[in-house]
């Protein structure tokens, strides 16, 4: 291969976790797949495709750029998507004309969209999201007048798409309150939608993290990122969910796989260092490998003297710096380690596996900062 580590995302894993997440909840409510952040990290030109496949119809992104290469990338398939975050001015005649969906959360933006559609002569599908609780982006109250007003005044512009929130941290138990109090104001917000006449077309609240464990959100669409891609939002969703069925495994498959290959190999005298600097110093002659992946790849370099990766079926770890391009690792208790010998960064290897939750565990990192910090040009092929 011409890069120097490569990417492979399961198509059969996709299939299991798509399984799973449906059985969990259930037919009534459709699914939206969110592949922002170039689909966590594993390639919106591949990711897509594949959840076609499996039936997606919704998805889900967070700016025009990730609608425009989703919408590139299924061609002339039949799908809905929506841009959950960034979407500037200039954009919106051409989301309007490709009826993609967009988020609206402040009174711009709704009046930009009325404009815009007005020029295309074709109505403007918006979803309005309203502020519940996480104090991050969404209408305020006071502001909801005006939103009601608009869209009473243009209903040949204006489509009332949806009327959605976002949970402020659903995957851990310390922000029940919180979230039943935002799950409580966004009812409010609702009914007082109603009492104006206005009825969105969708309602949706539930990520990944709420659509598990809070079954009243899910209403008519959920919005399933992390699920997906064979990862949970928190460890602590994982045991709350196998603790109700009685289960001990993980009923997720991990998507993606991450490998690359030795660089080179030599041996290290006692009390010489490796690397950069003097963070690691051999206390006996060893033996080591170079890899050609680092912190450019992904590979952070809170896992200096930390990470490990593994190598003829056995876990070695890193030892010194990670550098922008390689990492040394300690090979001395394998044997005939050479040049182009297969290296798992993530995955599997003999009877061993590398997750992703093993970076987080040593660089304090969250599944999702990990995958999309993954470079989008890491070459990436489907594989069953």
């Amino acid at each position: 291969m011409l890069a120097t580590s490569k990417i492979t995302i399961s198509r059969k894993a996709l299939e299991s976790n798509y399984r799973f997440i449906r059985n969990q909840i259930g037919d009534d409510a459709n699914i939206s797949w969110v592949v922002k952040g170039n689909a966590y990290g594993h390639g919106i030109e591949m990711f897509a495709p594949l959840a076609v496949a499996c039936g997606a119809e919704h998805f889900s992104v967070f700016d025009a750029s990730e609608a425009y290469r989703v919408r590139k990338s299924l061609q002339d398939k039949e799908v809905q998507i929506m841009i959950m975050g960034m979407v500037e001015d200039q954009h919106l005649e051409w989301a309007i004309e490709n009826n993609i969906e967009f988020y609206v959360f402040e009174p711009e933006r709704l009046e930009a969209a009325v404009r815009a559609a007005r020029k295309v002569g074709k109505k403007a599908k918006v979803h309005v999201e309203v502020e519940t609780g996480m104090n991050r982006i969404g209408y305020e109250a006071h502001e909801l007048p005006h939103v009601a007003e608009l869209l009473l005044k243009h209903p040949d512009l204006l489509q009332f798409q949806g009327l959605c929130t976002h949970f402020a941290g659903a995957e851990s138990i310390a922000n029940y309150v919180r979230v039943t109090q935002q799950r409580k104001t966004y009812k409010r917000i609702l009914n007082w939608f109603a009492n104006q006449g206005l009825q969105p077309d969708i309602k949706h609240v539930a990520c990944s993290a709420a659509a598990i464990r809070y079954p009243p959100t899910r209403l008519d669409m959920v919005r399933i990122g992390i699920l997906q891609y064979g990862f949970w939002p928190s460890r602590e969703t994982l045991i709350e969910h196998n603790s109700k069925v009685n289960r001990q495994d993980n009923p997720l498959e991990r998507l993606i796989s991450w490998k690359s290959q030795v660089m080179d190999t030599k041996t290290v005298k006692t009390g010489e260092y490796v690397g950069y600097g003097t963070s690691y110093m051999a206390t006996k002659e060893m033996k080591v490998a170079t890899i050609p992946i680092g912190y450019g790849h992904g590979f952070t370099r809170s896992l200096s003297n930390a990470g490990r990766v593994l190598i003829r079926g056995k876990r070695v770890g890193v030892i010194g710096m990670v550098n922008m391009n390689a990492i040394t690792v300690d090979i001395s208790q394998v044997d005939h380690v050479e040049r182009g010998d297969e290296v798992v960064i993530i995955g599997n290897q003999g009877e061993l596996e590398l997750g992703v939750s093993a970076f987080g565990e040593f660089s304090q990192q969250v599944n999702y900062e990990l995958l999309t910090r993954l470079p989008m040009d890491i070459p990436r092929e489907i594989v069953d």
